[in-house]
């Protein structure tokens, strides 16, 4: 390998390094306050919270009734129908995977195919 090589390679390793420790540590950290009432209640609702939060993120420049029309076109019909999928599979089968995968593919395929 050449020494420009090995540099990236060792930069690649620290950041996944770096990755893997701020994935872990939390687990490590909170391992004896498992039953503690504020970590069942953080998991309890901490991920429903960041999922609307992702929602209002991913939908902020959509304007539904801008100028008194509906203004669903390019951007707004794949948005919007891609967010039901997701919403009716979830309420349907409760996997989370399963939601995500579908509505991203749904918008993908909207947004490529429908000009």
């Amino acid at each position: 390998m050449m020494p420009s090589s090995l540099a990236l390679l060792g930069f690649i390793s620290v950041c996944a390094l770096a990755t893997f420790a701020t994935r872990v540590l939390p687990f490590i950290a909170f391992s004896r306050q498992a039953d503690h009432p504020l970590v069942m209640h953080l998991g309890r609702y901490l991920p429903p919270a960041v999922m609307l939060i992702l929602v209002i993120y991913a939908m902020r420049d959509w304007r539904p009734l801008t100028d008194g029309t509906a203004n669903l076109g390019a951007n707004g019909w794949p948005m919007l129908l891609a967010g039901l999928i997701v919403a009716g599979l979830q309420l349907w089968h409760r996997n989370a995977l399963l939601s995500i995968l579908a509505g991203t593919g749904v918008y993908m395929a909207m947004v490529q195919l429908i000009d």
